[in-house]
């Protein structure tokens, strides 16, 4: 009975952290929803809260946090939320809010509807492009190769949502919120309830939330299978966040792996993943040169 009730106490952390990050929000003064020291903090304690849960949590043994990976793991999530933040912000936020500005969209519905559904609408909109442009990723080459670097990670954990070539971080990160009239504060909770979802979707914890939660909402066992080493393995489970919308698009698959990673599950270095996406090119360039004739023949 005891263990039953340490199990079910395990398995409701990833729903009852979405209810505090919603009541947060939701409770939060002005000037907290005002401050972009706020916004990161909360991000901050997500991923910290998450990565301190790995310790007595262990889901695989192989999935251990090591020293190295810890530092490009912190590396990759201090460039998210810093540069790829900025660059979302400026190339594709601001341009969307001035075209809506010249055109003249308004929806003011979308204000007066009750804050929760606006949180909700927040994170459909979101995982709705996610999904589609993720789906693209994995149907298309020239988008899979800037995809790819994040399939080649070989552990799982809090940190790794964050890790991959920038020119995939920055695509998974459009999104049309920016069009719509909301209350800034529902759309923090929005961003919070993914992220808190999206931290335990890669978290070495061994959590595995009930059905009330997981029929919605992208889980570790979900998302582990998305990484299987198998390259036609991962065209399933794209939802970062929403699941369901795997379901809903015929991409559900059940099922989990303890093993992650592409070809042959070597661990690629931030410079690799970074060139990963011109590597093609590199070779295809190296190869006519290689064919040129020389002086002496």
């Amino acid at each position: 009975m005891k263990a039953d009730l340490k199990k079910l106490a395990v398995d409701l952390l990833p729903p009852l952290m979405v209810a505090l990050v919603v009541a947060f929000w939701a409770f939060a003064p002005a000037d907290w929803v005002k401050s972009t020291w706020v916004v990161i903090g909360v991000s901050s304690a997500i991923t910290l809260i998450v990565l301190l849960l790995e310790v007595p949590l262990e889901r695989h043994a192989g999935w251990r946090l090591n020293r190295r990976e810890f530092f490009t793991d912190l590396f990759y999530v201090v460039l998210s939320a810093t540069v790829i933040s900025k660059a979302t912000n400026f190339l594709a936020e601001r341009p969307l809010d001035s075209l809506k500005q010249s055109l003249g969209i308004a929806t003011p519905w979308a204000e007066q509807m009750p804050w929760l559904l606006q949180v909700a609408l927040v994170v459909f909109l979101v995982e709705f492009g996610q999904y589609w442009m993720h789906r693209l990723m994995h149907n298309s080459t020239p988008f899979w190769l800037t995809h790819a670097p994040h399939h080649h990670i070989t552990q799982l954990n809090a940190m790794k949502g964050a890790v991959g070539n920038p020119i995939e971080l920055w695509l998974i990160s459009l999104s049309v919120v920016a069009l719509f009239d909301l209350n800034q504060s529902a759309a923090l909770a929005g961003y919070s309830v993914m992220g808190v979802v999206s931290t335990f979707a890669h978290a070495n914890v061994r959590s595995n939330p009930p059905l009330f939660y997981s029929f919605f909402f992208t889980t570790i066992r979900h998302h582990s299978l998305h990484h299987s080493v198998p390259y036609e393995d991962t065209r399933c489970n794209y939802g970062n966040s929403l699941i369901v919308l795997d379901r809903i698009f015929g991409t559900y698959k059940e099922g989990e792996a303890s093993l992650v990673g592409q070809d042959d599950r070597r661990r690629l270095s931030i410079r690799e993943q970074w060139l990963f996406p011109f590597m093609p090119l590199v070779e295809k360039f190296r190869a006519r040169k290689g064919d040129r004739p020389t002086a002496a023949s």
